[in-house]
């Protein structure tokens, strides 16, 4: 195969709904939640993060056209995921609650997925 990458499907350490802060970047250490998670570009969108301005032409959406701000995808591995126990930064595990395996903060223990 001459030229190009090849990209797989990234399993992401977050989920859409997360709170996340920014570990990297221009807007390197604020929060927001996961508007968008991308696993195939291994990218996510972050709610209030990574805004670019977009010129556009008019169109049905967009009747007067002319420069919108949005926010751009993230790498998944510049963000990391906010304990919602102890809102701090904290890296994930996994813990089986209930014969499922669920995600847990590693620093408080407490089980970050809600079950339904």
């Amino acid at each position: 195969m001459i030229g190009g990458a090849i990209l797989s499907q990234v399993k992401l350490h977050v989920k859409k709904g997360d709170t996340v802060v920014v570990l990297a970047g221009k807007d390197k250490g604020k929060e927001g939640k996961i508007v968008e998670a991308l696993p195939k570009k291994g990218k996510v969108v972050v709610e209030g993060v990574n805004k670019v301005k977009r010129h556009t032409k008019p169109s049905q959406k967009y009747p007067q056209g002319g420069i919108i701000q949005k926010e751009a995808p993230l790498n998944a591995c510049k963000v990391m995921l906010v304990c919602p126990a102890c809102k701090k930064a904290a890296r994930t595990g996994k813990k089986e609650v209930n014969g499922k395996m669920v995600r847990a903060c590693k620093k408080c223990g407490e089980v970050i997925d809600q079950t339904k």
